[in-house]
Formats: C-alpha cells, sequence, structure tokens
C-alpha cells in the first residue's frame, strides 16, 4: 500500500484552475453525449482531483473540506457536469471508507478507481445466506456508466415486516443500464437509472444507513483519520454546493468575456459596458456570487473547525449545514439568471456557454436535498424547536 502525501490546497486549486479550458473545450461535447469525455477523465486523474476522498494508505490525500469545496468549484467554472461528477465520485469514494477494511482493500486495489452513488432507497433487500439480494432501481445515478462500484441505498426487510434503511456497494457489472438520462440541464453527467435483478451483496458490503448518517463506520485503520470524523450529510452537502458555486463563477466569466464590442440592441447603447443597467445587473450578480462563496466556506470551515477540535455536533449546526447548502444553490441561481439576462438573444446558441450554465444551475436547484425552500424550512423547524422531518441531517 503506497502512503502520499496530499498536496496543499493551493497546489490542488492550481490543477483544478489549469483543467478549466480544457473542461470548457469538452462541454459540448459532454452534452451531446450525455457522459464526461474521456480526455476530460484522464485530465482529472493525471491532476490528483479524484484522489481528495481516498485515504492516504491507498495513495490517496484525504483532503480537508475547504480543499474539496475549491477544487470542485474551480472544475465548475470549467463544466458544471465535470464538477457534479467529481462531487458525487467524491462523496461516494469516502462512503467506501465506512466500510471494513477488507471491503475497502477490494475496492481501492484498482488504481484511481471511480465510485458513484445513490442516497435514494428504492430498492428492496432481502436477507439469505451471507447477505442480502436486492432488487429494484435507482435513478439520477451520477457518473455510473464510468464508474467501476455503485453506494446504492435500499431498504432491508426486517422479520416484523418492517423495513431498515441500508446502504450497499456494489460493482457496476452487477447492475443493468438504462440509458434515460434525456434532460435539460447537466446533461453530461450521465446520471443513467440502474436496475438490479436479483443482485447479491455479501454482509460485509452492507451497512446500516442510521449509523453512517452518524458517521460511525466499520472501518479500523480509518479510526484516527480526521476525514471520517464528520456526519455523512454535512460532508455531502457541502460537497455538492461546490458545483453551484463553481457555475456562478463561470456565469460571471462568461458575460465578461462577451462584454467588450456588445451593444443594446434597439437602443442608444452602442457599448453594452456603458450603459447604468449593466452595472446594476453585474453588481447585482457579484454580490450574490460573494454571498454563495460565503455559505459554501461557512460550511466547509464548520466541518474542518470540528474534525480539528474533535466536537460533537448539535443538531442545529447540523440542519445550518443544508442551509448552507440551499443558499449556495439559491444565490448562484440567481447570479446567473441576471448575468443570463444580461447576455441578449445571441446566448442561446449552444456555442455560448451561459445558455447551458443557465440550465445547469437550474437543475442543481432542483435537486430534491438541494433544494433552497426544503432547507429553509428543515433549518426554520430547528430553530422553531420542532423534530426534523428528515432523516437525511
Amino acid at each position: 500500500m503506497e502512503i502520499t502525501e496530499a498536496p496543499p490546497r493551493a497546489e490542488l486549486v492550481r490543477r483544478a484552475a489549469e483543467l478549466v479550458p480544457l473542461l470548457q473545450k469538452n462541454a459540448i461535447w459532454a452534452e451531446e453525449n450525455r457522459c464526461l469525455h474521456d480526455e476530460t477523465i484522464e485530465a482529472l486523474t493525471d491532476a490528483g482531483i479524484l484522489k481528495m476522498r481516498v485515504p492516504t494508505r491507498y495513495g490517496g490525500y484525504e483532503s480537508d473540506m475547504r480543499t474539496v469545496v475549491d477544487v470542485i468549484s474551480e472544475l465548475g467554472r470549467g463544466d458544471g457536469s465535470t464538477a457534479w461528477t467529481v462531487a458525487v465520485w467524491a462523496i461516494s469514494t469516502w462512503v467506501v471508507g465506512m466500510f471494513p477494511d477488507n471491503v475497502q482493500d477490494e475496492v481501492f486495489s484498482t488504481p484511481d478507481v471511480r465510485v458513484s452513488g445513490i442516497l435514494s432507497p428504492s430498492a428492496v433487500g432481502v436477507p439469505t445466506d451471507g447477505g442480502v439480494v436486492l432488487n429494484g432501481r435507482w435513478s439520477f445515478n451520477t457518473g455510473s456508466r464510468q464508474s467501476r462500484w455503485n453506494t446504492n441505498a435500499a431498504v432491508l426487510a426486517t422479520p416484523d415486516g418492517g423495513y431498515e434503511p441500508i446502504m450497499t456497494l456494489i460493482p457496476l457489472s452487477d447492475l443493468q443500464i438504462v440509458d434515460d438520462w434525456h434532460t435539460a440541464g447537466l446533461r453530461g453527467t450521465g446520471s443513467v437509472t440502474t436496475v438490479a435483478e436479483g443482485v447479491f451483496v455479501p454482509h460485509e458490503r452492507v451497512l446500516p444507513v442510521g449509523p453512517l448518517l452518524q458517521g460511525q463506520h466499520r472501518s479500523e485503520r480509518n479510526a484516527d483519520s480526521p476525514m471520517y470524523r464528520s456526519p455523512f450529510m454535512p460532508i455531502a452537502c457541502t460537497t455538492v454546493s461546490a458545483p453551484a458555486l463553481g457555475l456562478a463563477k463561470a456565469a460571471k466569466e462568461a458575460f465578461f468575456e462577451r462584454l467588450p464590442g456588445r451593444k443594446i440592441t434597439y437602443t442608444a447603447y452602442e457599448s453594452q459596458r456603458e450603459a447604468p443597467l449593466t452595472h446594476l445587473q453585474v453588481a447585482e450578480a457579484a454580490m450574490k456570487i460573494d454571498e454563495a462563496e460565503f455559505h459554501a466556506h461557512r460550511a466547509a470551515g464548520l466541518i474542518d473547525a470540528k474534525v480539528a477540535a474533535g466536537e460533537q455536533w448539535t443538531l442545529e449546526e447540523r440542519a445550518r449545514v443544508r442551509l448552507d447548502m440551499g443558499a449556495v444553490s439559491l444565490r448562484a441561481k440567481e447570479a446567473v439568471d441576471i448575468l443570463n439576462t444580461a447576455s441578449g438573444g445571441s446566448s442561446i446558441y449552444t456555442s455560448v456557454p451561459i445558455q447551458r450554465i443557465e440550465r445547469d444551475v437550474q437543475t442543481l436547484n432542483l435537486h430534491a436535498i438541494m433544494h433552497p425552500n426544503t432547507n429553509l424550512e428543515l433549518y426554520g423547524r430547528i430553530m422553531c424547536g420542532l423534530e426534523p422531518n428528515t432523516l437525511y441531517i
């Protein structure tokens, strides 16, 4: 096993930033083919981006949360689909570290292995000798066609007639692919549906979801790792907020790249740059991007601080991370909406990135776990002294 010293945050962020032109170049191809370009995956791998949440004993970096957010948001400047896919791979790779050590040995025996994952328990497991048999399907399975393993949530039938939520780890070769990812946004993520028909999963690759959400794992060798001292949801929510932040920054850059020489058609303004309306628009968008970055960094900072101090999480802190994620999503969408509105009719061409950025950020805001309204309600319930209306906190 190879122990690798993690690069400093600035180095990983620099590597991600250097990939932005390549991601921009491949973004249209990814949309048309509904998956990431092989060149993109190779570049991500070579840059070490996919090692951020791999344990160091397997050559990974065990990067802190602020590094993960900053790296993925940089990728989002190049392509939202790439940033989202890397975020899902990062979360799912982290989840592998919750399984017993012998399971991790199997998964990480493949260099630069990619692991996708689904949190929605849309399959049913039935106990059998040595494990469970799964039947069901998982929609929105990001990057699964370009992954080797899948962390899939399900429910396990119990003797009393009830069901217990579980997390399973399955080779993608055991699942059927339904090529149904025909969407308005994040098309390059290849978030197809996967199907399990009588798939056997051994006991060592099954975890109860309750302890998993609390950050309790079955790995002896990860017990002292700072990366595994946080509950699942704060880590997952903070990770997936980063693509939205990156998309907002991408919209700002795309707008200013096209601004020189543009006029406002059917007005006396020969230069859009000189119109007071433009000044108001870009200033408001910039303010919202700053607000999105604040919330992303506040969540990441809380995780890293609590890890360093070895402190337990309060219910309000966990709910606030979800609030931060919703705020990043909302502020990013508002910023992109402003800049898209200011981009004129010529921006509807597929060669102009702002239209893709708009569709991608809209899609993120519709995600069930990221929806701003859902997260506002959850935090408001906690503030009012009520119990959360979800297990995912």
